[in-house]
């Protein structure tokens, strides 16, 4: 091994890999009790978390794919990267796969893909690779040229219908505006306008999404339509109080009351039976992770680096902020999984390449200049 390969292995956040690593098996754990529900006989498990353990394993390969070129080379391909995924989102309405009524995803044979999670990683890329053109604040010039490359993906995963993922890619990209910084005038007049346009969202929403916005502000106006999965989750949670009903102990999941208990409220399932206490402790374990980014993208010796890692913060901080916020009722029901504790195949995957991404700026940050 050469000296630069060695000071690669040295300088690579191994905690952040240890703390990834802790959270996807915190995941399949969960999901194995999310996966089962008592019959008559005993209790009956699905294969979701066997599924999962594969897409961990795909994904973990993935993951040290993303660690062995040098990052600086996506800021070559960047471009590309974003034609091919607004080609593939193009596809999804002519030759998608539906599920579950919404056509998100192609049928590769194998599996299912999901262009949207793909969209996630290129939103990251183009917008680091234009971000970091300079350090200077953004004016309304440039802001509107970065705004302008994300509402093109995040408008065709909108239209799919998946509010939540095109949602998500904006506010990625947002966050990376906001780390780079906009000139004052610009702060303030976005921060005036900005809450006034909010409105206009509502024209522009299908009636099921309408209907999951007045249940959140009110979830006893539709008890067992729109309001169900609000009311069973904040059930499931409240039930396991301090320290929960234990692993495999709960009701509202197992007795099958709690829905998307596997994919979009899987939290609800882990609250359930570990109680405030273990909710507490697996969110501060998501703290810890987030907080190694926000060091990675600190010490990052490029600019492209830097807004790579932040983008990546972003990425995970936006979805756990709002699942959890979705899933206790603060939130309105979008379809925003947990990282690494929901079930889901392309998820899983883009979520530890993306920690990859992170550790390869990390292992990186002492070999070249600032520049």
């Amino acid at each position: 091994m050469s000296p630069i390969d060695r000071r690669l292995l040295i300088h690579m956040n191994w905690f952040l890999l240890g703390l990834a690593a802790m959270l996807f098996f915190v995941g399949v754990l969960n999901l194995y009790s999310a996966s089962g529900f008592r019959l008559e006989q005993g209790m009956s498990v699905s294969s979701f978390y066997q599924k999962q353990l594969i897409w961990g394993l795909m994904g973990f390969a993935g993951m040290i794919t993303f660690m062995l070129f040098d990052y600086r080379h996506l800021r070559t391909i960047a471009w590309p990267l974003f034609w091919i995924t607004v080609i593939l989102l193009a596809c999804v309405p002519v030759i998608g796969k539906t599920i579950y009524g919404a056509r998100r995803w192609l049928d590769l044979g194998f599996f299912n893909f999901q262009p949207s999670e793909m969209a996630k990683i290129t939103i990251l890329v183009i917008g680091a690779k234009i971000l970091s053109r300079s350090s200077d604040p953004l004016n309304i010039k440039n802001l509107a040229y970065v705004v302008g490359v994300g509402l093109i993906p995040a408008g065709m995963v909108i239209t799919q219908p998946d509010l939540g993922s095109g949602l998500n890619i904006l506010l990625i990209l947002g966050g990376m505006i906001l780390y780079r910084g906009l000139t004052p005038k610009l702060f303030k007049t976005l921060a005036v306008v900005g809450p006034c346009l909010i409105p206009v969202g509502w024209l522009f929403m299908h009636d099921y999404q309408k209907r999951r916005v007045i249940s959140f502000m009110n979830p006893a106006s539709d008890p067992l339509g729109a309001g169900y999965h609000i009311i069973q989750s904040e059930i499931a949670i409240g039930s396991g109080r301090v320290w929960g009903k234990g692993f495999l102990g709960g009701t509202q999941s197992q007795l099958r009351f709690l829905p998307e208990k596997h994919t979009d409220f899987a939290i609800a399932v882990f609250g359930e039976e570990w109680g405030f206490a273990g909710a507490m402790a697996l969110l501060s374990l998501f703290c810890v992770f987030l907080y190694q980014m926000v060091v990675t993208a600190r010490e990052a010796k490029d600019l492209f680096g830097s807004y790579l890692a932040a983008g990546v913060f972003f990425y995970f901080f936006w979805q756990i902020l709002i699942n959890m916020g979705m899933v206790l009722g603060l939130m309105p029901v979008v379809g925003i999984p947990l990282p690494f504790i929901s079930y889901g195949g392309s998820g899983t995957v883009v979520n530890l390449c993306l920690v990859g991404l992170v550790l390869n700026v990390s292992m990186r940050r002492y070999v070249f200049k600032q520049g």
